[in-house]
C-alpha cells in the first residue's frame, strides 16, 4: 500500500506542481461526498481564473509604465486635461475623486499628475500635509471613507450551518439509503400498516439525519476556526504619520491622504505618491511581472500596492484604498483558490480511495451472496415465482446493508480528520505564539530534522545597548550613564562632534515625541541602541540633522553589511559617513582618529589594535559595529554609488545582545528529539561562537565557519564539512540557501529555516518549513514563511515542533483505529452474509457505528494535545511511512481479535447465553452490537498510545476525549434500551450488558500484549 500511495498521493509540502495536484484528484474514483471530501483542497479552476487575471493586469500595468516613460519626454507640450470634481466629492472637503487618484497612479500618468499640481497639488486637494499627515478627527476621517472607500479587500462571506448541513446531504450513500428509507416506509406501511410497518424506515431516516448534523457541526467548527486564522494573518501593521505624530497603524485603516513610512521589506499597502525618501527599489513583479526593479524617485513617484520595497526608506502619500486597486482585485480572486492540499491529507485521500474501492467489492459481493440466499430459500419452497410486499421489503434491507457497508468501508472521515487535527493545533499554536500561514507547515515541521536559525532576536533578546566603545582608539565601558558622560569629557569636541554627526544622520532610526509627550526612538534595535548611546553623551538629535543635509542614503542590507550616508556640511562640502560590520568597515579604512583626536594614517601596530579590540567584544558575546567616514571631492553627484574605501576610522562599538531565557533548554529538547539546530548568522563568528555555546548549539566535535570560506568549497569538501557545520557567520543570503538547499537534497533532512529580512525569502522558500519572525521581520520575509513566530523566541519554535509531531501521531492513531472498525466490519457482515444468508449488523445500526468511528472518532483521537514525550522520539524525516509496521500490528491484532469474538457471538451464542424463544435471533443480534460498539471504545482508549503501555495517562487533560466516549457510551444504551423498533436492538439484562463491556474491555490487555511484540 505504501508504495502504490508514495507513487501516486504524494505531494510536496509545498510548491507542487498543477499536474500532481490534478493526478491524485483523478485517482480518487470511490468518493461518497465530493464537496465535503475536498473542501480543505486547492480550487484549481479559481486558481487558473487568477493567473488570467494576473496575466491581464501585468500586460495593462506594463503599457502604462512604458506609456508614462514616453509621456515624460513629451509632457512640457501638453496641454491639461479637463477635468470637473463630482458634487458629493465637494460637498465633503476635497477637490479630487477617487476614480481620478486611481487613475493617476494605476495609469502611471505623468500629464495628469502635473495637471493637479503634482504630489503637493494632490496633497492639498486630499486636504491633508506630506509633514503631519491627516487629522485624527473621527468626523472627518469618516467622511473621507465614505467618498474614497476602506482599505479592504472584498472576502468571502461567511458560510452558514445550514451550508454545511447541506453539504454533508450531498453524501451519495446517505442520498441512496435516504430513498431506500423512502421505499421501505411505503412497502412497510402497505403491508405491515402504521406505525409498525414505517419503523425500519423512519430509523434510517433518524440515523441519516443524526450523522448529517453530527458531520455538519464538525465542519462548521473547523471553518470558523479557520476564519479566525484568517483575520490573524490579515493582521498587518506600518508607520504611519497623523496629527503630526509617527505611530503603528492596521493598513486596513489607511485612507486617501495618510502618509506611510515605508523601509526595505515593506509591503506597499495602497496605491499611492513617493513624497520623499533615498534609494528606492521597487519590486513589481507581483503585479508586472517584471523582474527588475522599479527606481521610484520625485520624478517617477507611483507607487503601486502589493508591490515591495527592495532598497531604501521613503514617505508615501496614500491615493487609492482596497478594491479600487488591481491589487485588491487580485486578491479577491486568489483568495479563493485556496491553500494546496498537504501531505497527509492526500495521502489519506489514497488510503480512502483504496479501501473504499475494497469496500465497493465486498458490498456488491454480500448484496449478491444475500440475494442468492434468498433466492434459493424461495426455490426450496416452491415459491420462487410469486413475490410478496415481505420479500420486496427483504431485498430492500439487504440493498440497504450493502449501502451501509460502503458507507462504513469508505474512509471518508480520514483526510477530513486531517483537517481537523491541523485546525485545532492551528487554533493552539496561536496561543502558544506561532501563526501558521500554511496548512501543510504544520505537519511537516513534526517531521523536520534540521533547525537553522537566526541568532538575533531569535535566539536572543533583540534589546541591544551599546556596551563597550573603542573611540579613538580607547576602550571604554558605557553601559551607565556616569561612564558615558566621564567619555565626553575624555573626547575633544571635535571628536565628539563627529561622532554625533556619525550617529544620528548614518541610521535608518529616529528619535521622536509620542502622544504622551515622552521621547521615544523608532528603527532597528541596532540603530536603537545607537540612538541612544548618541543621546547618552548628550546629543540633540534633530539639532544634528538640521545642521546638515542629506544629499544619498545606502540603507543597510545583508549583502553589504554596512550603511552609507553623504551629508552635505553647512560650509558646502560634502562627507560621508559609514557604519557596519567591524571588519568590513575597517577595512575600507586607511586611516584612525588617534587618541589625541588627530587623523593618523593606520599602521599595523593601530589595525592589530583595533582587531585585537573586535576580537575581545566579540569574544564577550557582544556585537560589534564600525563607525568610519571621509571627506568627498566636489565633484560627487548624487547619482554616483558612495565609495567604498578610503575611509577614516572613527571606532568601534560592543553591543549586548543577551540570550533569551530558556533557549539552552529548547536547543536541549530538540537535540534529544534527534533535531539537529544550527545557527546561521551575519555577525562576526566570536561574536556567533560565544553566543553558540552560551546557547549548547557548538559542541567540541562541532564546526562554526564563515560565509565566505563555506562558499569557496566544492561539493565534496560540503559532503563532509556540512554535517559538522553548527555555526555559520557573516553569512549572506545565498550562504543560507544554499545550506539549506544541500541539506534538503545531498543529505535528505526536512529543513526549518527561520529568517526575518527581505534578503531571507529565498532561503524560506527554499526551506520544507519557512519561519519568520513576527516583531522583527518584514512583510517579504512573512509572505515567504510558513509560519509566524509572532514573540521572535526560539522556544516558540521547539513548540512548534511539538505541535507538529502531535498532528502526525494523532492522524495515525485516528488511522490505525478506522481502519480496524473498517476491517471488523466489513469481515462481519460479508462473512455473516455468506454463511448465514444475513448481516447480523443493520443499516442503522451500520450508520451509528460509522459515525462513532468518523466523525466522533477523529474528534477524540485527532485533537489530543502534544507531551513532552513526544520530544524524545526520532523524528520521522522525509523517508517515513505513515502507515508503520506497529500500526499494522496493532490493526491486525485487533481486527483478529474482534472478528474472533463477533464470529464466536453469531455462530455459539445462543448456546452461550442460553437464548431459545422468538426474540433469540433479536437478542443474540443485538448483543453482537453492543459487544462490537463496546470494542470499538475500548480500542479508541488502546489507540491513544501506539506503541507505550499506559493508555490512561493524562486522558482527564483531553477533555474533548472523555466528552466523545461519554456521549458514545450514553447513545449506546439509549439506542438498545429505548430505540428498539428503530435500530432493531431490544433491552437486554444486566449480564448480558456486562458482558458487552468485558468482551469490549479485553481488547485493552490484548492490545498491551500487542505492543509487546517487537516489529
Amino acid at each position: 500500500m505504501e508504495s502504490y500511495l508514495n507513487e501516486n498521493f504524494d505531494v510536496q509540502p509545498k510548491h507542487s506542481s498543477e499536474e500532481v495536484l490534478q493526478k491524485w484528484r483523478k485517482l480518487c474514483g470511490v468518493v461518497k461526498n465530493r464537496k465535503r471530501r475536498f473542501r480543505f483542497t486547492a480550487n484549481l479552476p479559481k486558481r487558473y481564473e487568477a493567473a488570467v487575471m494576473r496575466r491581464t493586469n501585468q500586460e495593462k500595468l506594463r503599457i502604462a509604465v512604458l506609456v508614462s516613460k514616453a509621456a515624460f519626454q513629451f509632457i512640457q507640450g501638453v496641454q491639461p486635461s479637463d477635468y470637473t470634481v463630482p458634487e458629493d466629492v465637494k460637498a465633503a472637503g476635497f477637490q479630487i475623486c477617487g476614480d481620478e487618484l486611481g487613475s493617476i497612479v494605476e495609469s502611471h500618468d505623468p500629464k495628469k499628475l502635473k495637471f493637479h499640481g503634482g504630489v503637493a497639488g494632490i496633497a492639498e486637494k486630499l486636504s491633508t500635509s506630506t509633514t503631519d499627515g491627516l487629522n485624527s478627527d473621527s468626523n472627518l476621517l469618516n467622511r473621507r471613507q465614505e467618498v474614497y472607500g476602506i482599505n479592504k479587500f472584498m472576502e468571502s462571506e461567511v458560510r452558514s450551518f445550514w451550508v454545511f448541513v447541506w453539504e454533508a446531504l450531498q453524501d451519495m450513500t446517505l442520498m441512496i439509503l435516504g430513498v431506500c428509507a423512502f421505499v421501505s416506509l411505503i412497502v412497510g406501511i402497505a403491508t405491515e400498516g402504521w406505525p409498525k410497518g414505517a419503523h425500519d424506515g423512519l430509523g434510517i431516516v433518524a440515523s441519516i439525519l443524526l450523522v448529517v448534523f453530527v458531520t455538519a457541526t464538525s465542519d462548521y467548527r473547523q471553518s470558523l476556526q479557520f476564519k479566525d486564522l484568517d483575520k490573524e494573518k490579515q493582521k498587518i501593521f506600518i508607520q504611519v504619520t497623523r496629527k503630526g505624530y509617527r505611530h503603528k497603524m492596521s493598513i486596513y485603516d489607511l485612507l486617501p491622504g495618510d502618509i506611510v513610512h515605508l523601509s526595505i521589506g515593506d509591503q506597499v499597502p495602497a496605491d499611492g505618491l513617493f513624497v520623499s525618501g533615498f534609494s528606492v527599489l521597487i519590486d513589481e513583479s507581483s503585479l508586472t511581472g517584471e523582474s527588475e526593479p522599479i527606481m521610484v524617485s520625485s520624478e517617477n513617484p507611483f507607487l503601486l500596492s502589493g508591490t515591495k520595497v527592495q532598497d531604501g526608506s521613503c514617505k508615501m502619500m496614500v491615493t487609492t484604498v482596497g478594491m479600487r486597486t488591481q491589487w485588491g482585485k487580485l486578491m479577491a480572486t486568489l483568495s479563493e483558490g485556496g491553500d494546496d492540499e498537504t501531505p497527509l491529507q492526500v495521502k489519506l485521500n489514497g488510503v480512502a480511495t483504496i479501501i473504499g474501492k475494497i469496500g465497493l467489492f465486498f458490498a456488491v459481493v454480500t448484496f449478491a451472496v444475500l440475494v442468492q440466499g434468498l433466492v434459493n430459500h424461495k426455490i426450496q419452497e416452491g415459491t420462487h415465482w410469486s413475490w410478496s410486499g415481505d420479500d420486496a421489503k427483504e431485498l430492500l434491507d439487504f440493498f440497504a446493508i450493502a449501502v451501509t457497508i460502503v458507507v462504513v468501508a469508505v474512509p471518508e472521515g480520514l483526510p477530513l480528520a486531517v483537517t481537523l487535527s491541523l485546525a485545532f493545533a492551528m487554533k493552539k499554536m496561536m496561543n502558544d505564539k506561532a501563526l501558521v500561514r500554511h496548512l501543510a507547515a504544520c505537519e511537516t515541521m513534526g517531521s523536520a530534522t534540521t533547525i537553522c536559525s537566526d541568532k538575533t532576536g531569535t535566539l536572543t533578546t533583540n534589546h541591544m545597548t551599546v556596551v563597550k566603545s573603542c573611540i579613538c582608539m580607547n576602550i571604554k565601558e558605557v553601559n551607565e550613564q556616569s561612564k558615558a558622560s566621564d567619555m565626553c569629557s575624555e573626547l575633544s569636541d571635535s571628536v565628539m562632534k563627529l561622532l554625533l554627526q556619525s550617529i544620528f544622520n548614518n541610521t535608518g532610526g529616529e528619535v521622536v515625541v509620542n502622544k504622551r509627550g515622552k521621547r521615544e526612538i523608532l528603527g532597528t534595535p541596532t540603530d536603537t541602541a545607537l540612538l541612544e548611546f548618541g543621546l547618552s553623551l548628550g546629543g540633540d538629535f534633530h539639532a544634528e540633522r538640521q545642521t546638515s543635509k542629506i544629499v544619498k542614503v545606502e540603507p543597510f542590507n545583508s549583502v553589504k553589511k554596512r550603511m552609507s550616508v553623504v551629508l552635505e556640511l553647512p560650509e558646502g562640502s560634502l562627507r560621508a559617513h559609514c557604519k557596519g560590520a567591524s571588519e568590513i568597515i575597517l577595512a575600507a579604512c586607511d586611516k584612525v582618529v588617534n587618541s589625541n583626536g588627530n587623523i593618523v594614517p593606520l599602521d599595523e601596530a593601530s589595525i592589530n589594535h583595533l582587531k585585537v579590540t573586535i576580537d575581545q567584544f566579540a569574544s564577550e558575546a557582544l556585537r560589534t559595529l564600525c563607525l568610519a567616514y571621509m571627506e568627498l571631492e566636489d565633484g560627487f553627484s548624487a547619482e554616483d554609488p558612495i565609495p567604498v574605501s578610503g575611509y577614516t576610522c572613527i571606532g568601534i562599538v560592543g553591543i549586548k545582545d543577551p540570550v533569551r531565557p530558556g533557549v539552552k533548554e529548547s536547543v536541549a529538547v530538540c537535540r534529544s528529539a534527534g533535531i539537529t539546530v544550527r545557527m546561521v548568522t551575519g555577525d562576526n563568528i566570536n561574536t556567533a561562537k560565544a553566543i553558540a555555546r552560551e546557547c549548547g548549539i557548538l559542541t567540541d566535535d562541532g564546526i562554526a565557519i564563515e560565509g565566505p570560506v563555506f562558499r569557496e568549497k566544492n561539493k565534496e569538501e560540503l559532503l563532509q564539512l556540512i554535517p559538522k557545520i553548527q555555526v555559520m557567520a557573516r553569512s549572506s543570503p545565498l550562504d543560507k540557501h544554499t545550506l539549506v538547499k544541500h541539506l534538503r537534497t545531498l543529505f535528505e533532512e526536512v529543513v526549518a529555516v527561520t529568517g526575518d529580512g527581505t534578503n531571507d525569502a529565498p532561503a524560506l522558500h527554499e526551506a520544507d518549513i519557512g519561519l519568520a519572525m513576527g516583531i522583527a521581520g518584514t512583510e517579504v520575509a512573512k509572505e515567504s514563511a510558513d509560519v509566524i513566530i509572532l514573540d521572535d523566541n526560539f522556544s516558540t519554535i521547539v513548540t512548534v515542533g511539538k505541535w507538529g509531531r502531535s498532528v502526525y501521531i494523532n492522524i495515525q492513531k485516528f488511522v490505525q483505529f478506522q481502519l480496524t472498525v473498517n476491517v471488523v466490519a466489513l469481515l462481519v457482515n460479508f462473512t455473516s452474509a455468506c454463511l448465514t444468508g444475513s448481516a447480523p449488523l443493520t443499516a442503522v445500526q451500520l450508520l451509528w457505528i460509522n459515525m462513532i468511528m468518523d466523525t466522533l472518532g477523529a474528534l477524540a483521537l485527532a485533537t489530543e494535545p502534544p507531551n513532552d514525550d513526544l520530544m524524545k522520539r526520532a523524528p520521522v524525516g522525509r523517508k517515513g511511512n505513515f502507515i508503520s509496521n506497529v500500526m499494522w500490528r496493532n490493526i491486525l491484532g485487533q481486527s483478529l481479535y474482534q472478528f474472533s469474538v463477533i464470529w464466536l457471538l453469531q455462530s455459539k451464542g445462543k448456546a452461550i447465553f442460553r437464548l431459545y424463544g422468538p426474540d433469540s435471533d433479536l437478542i443474540l443480534n443485538t448483543l453482537i452490537f453492543n459487544a462490537f460498539v463496546f470494542c470499538q471504545v475500548f480500542n479508541e482508549v488502546s489507540s491513544r498510545e501506539m506503541e507505550e503501555v499506559n493508555v490512561l495517562k493524562g486522558i482527564l487533560d483531553n477533555y474533548v476525549f472523555v466528552a466523545v466516549l461519554s456521549a458514545t457510551f450514553i447513545f449506546q444504551i439509549i439506542i438498545v434500551e429505548f430505540l428498539g423498533t428503530f435500530a432493531n436492538t431490544t433491552p437486554l439484562t444486566f449480564l448480558q450488558w456486562f458482558l458487552s463491556v468485558f468482551i469490549g474491555f479485553l481488547g485493552m490487555p490484548i492490545a498491551v500484549g500487542l505492543k509487546k511484540i517487537p516489529v
